[in-house]
């Protein structure tokens, strides 16, 4: 697999991690042992960059203990890059925590802490993509504090603005932004990922999948159960479903012998200077296994040409 630097803290990673929202069961069940494989089936395929959150998962946490209890079983902690994030527990609920004060980031990062038995977490984000300037000091103020005490190597914020990496690189602390970046969302293009190529700032690629639109397996007919994509069975959620489809029927001809569209919708995303990681999901060691083999090389020039013919930037 390819292989790329956070220029702010000296790691290594894969080009390809693992996104673990999906085998917290929120994208539908997942039997626990087919997670853990999963995961286990990623790392040993050269993905070293997990990702996490401590509101994924039914109940949220979830997530983040399925990779705590396996890390401690199968030693893995030492050959992986854990990235984990806190601002949304229970907020899919409708329980978010206030965040008005560093010590709620804190009581946050101890319980992310104790699920993923790990002594310290390697990249720290804030979930909350667009915080008020108040949450902004709660959070950077917190950062500092787990920084100075060792619970975190480095931060980070999950956001699709470049104003709140702005206030977060404050000093030039910001060591990455998670971002939503794909086939069928070119618009970071524009601004975000140059604002991090230009700040050295490594960029960690949620999404490069379309919520799984990428994988080609969808139709008109096809009705979704899962708790994060219901909304597009009707209304204008339907209607932006149906659209989007159409764009990927267009990008069929990426279809090759030994390339999926998945794969190519990979590859296409880690074509871009500014991309350092692409964290698509997966909840079966197939899929894992798929995933990483796209981390193998890039797009064809001539295909990357014309997927962003096809496609808006």
């Amino acid at each position: 697999m390819l292989q790329r630097s956070f220029p702010k803290t000296g790691w290594q990673v894969g080009v390809i991690g693992f996104g673990a929202w999906g085998i917290g069961g929120q994208w539908g069940p997942v039997e626990r042992e087919a997670a853990e494989g999963a995961l286990r089936a990623a790392v040993e395929a050269g993905m070293n960059f997990i990702d996490t959150a401590d509101a994924y998962g039914e109940p949220p946490g979830l997530s983040e203990e399925i990779i705590g209890d396996l890390m401690h079983r199968q030693k893995l902690r030492q050959k992986v890059v854990l990235a984990t994030k806190v601002g949304n527990f229970a907020r899919r609920g409708g329980h978010p925590l206030p965040f008005t004060d560093p010590l709620h980031v804190e009581l946050c990062c101890d319980a992310s802490l104790h699920r993923l038995r790990t002594d310290s977490i390697d990249l720290y984000q804030c979930h909350i993509g667009n915080p008020s300037p108040e949450q902004t000091e709660v959070f950077l103020e917190a950062f500092d504090r787990l920084l100075r005490k060792g619970k975190i190597r480095a931060t980070a914020i999950s956001t699709g603005s470049v104003e709140p990496c702005e206030a977060f690189n404050r000093d030039g602390r910001l060591a990455a932004v998670q971002l939503d970046y794909s086939l069928l969302n070119r618009k970071p293009e524009t601004d975000l990922l140059p604002w991090c190529q230009q700040h050295e700032v490594a960029t960690i690629i949620r999404g490069p999948l379309a919520q799984g639109l990428l994988a080609g397996k969808f139709d008109a007919n096809t009705q979704f159960t899962d708790s994060v994509r219901q909304k597009w069975n009707e209304g204008a959620g339907r209607e932006r479903f149906l659209a989007q489809l159409a764009t990927v029927e267009k990008l069929r001809f990426l279809e090759k012998p030994g390339q999926t569209l998945a794969q190519a919708a990979l590859r296409f995303v880690l074509s871009h200077p500014a991309v350092t990681v692409a964290i698509p999901g997966a909840k079966s060691s197939q899929q894992a296994q798929a995933n990483a083999a796209a981390g193998e090389r890039l797009l064809d020039d001539a295909d990357l040409e014309q997927a962003r013919e096809l496609t808006e930037s």
